[in-house]
């Protein structure tokens, strides 16, 4: 096991990390290296509100998170992260809408395709303190 895997492994030994993401096949990668990593996986919710849904009836300590959904982009979804002080990064193939940019300057963006282990291993590191990602 390489370090990097380890330290995934313990940070994220039952966290719970939600997933957003609107592509099957996309939500099932990220789940998988979550799970992998240790992590408990929240959703994978599909829509805004089905985000929103879910971190009004569970518990979440982190996400990663596409920016566009088919009920519109996750600007309301960052908003409820960042006023709950969640760690989260995002995930696209898009970018962040301008509006985005503005709102949330240091917010970490990773382009599609990045491995999902990494994503992991980049949530671990943030909810070891040694972070990676957004926590505006």
């Amino acid at each position: 096991m390489r370090e990097s895997d380890t330290l995934a492994a313990t940070a994220l030994d039952r966290r719970q990390v939600l997933i957003v993401e609107d592509e099957p096949f996309i939500a099932f990668d990220l789940a998988d290296a979550i799970e992998s990593s240790g992590g408990t996986v929240v959703g994978p919710a599909s829509t805004v509100r089905e985000a929103l849904q879910l971190l009004d009836k569970q518990t979440v300590e982190a996400a990663i998170l596409d920016v566009n959904l088919p009920d519109g982009d996750v600007g309301p979804v960052i908003a409820a992260l960042a006023a709950r002080e969640i760690v989260f990064l995002v995930h696209t193939g898009a970018g962040l809408t301008p509006e985005l940019q503005r709102l949330y300057p240091s917010l970490r963006v990773f382009s599609k395709p990045t491995p999902p282990p990494l994503l992991a291993n980049i949530i671990a590191a943030s909810l070891a303190g040694t972070g990676n990602a957004s926590h505006p």
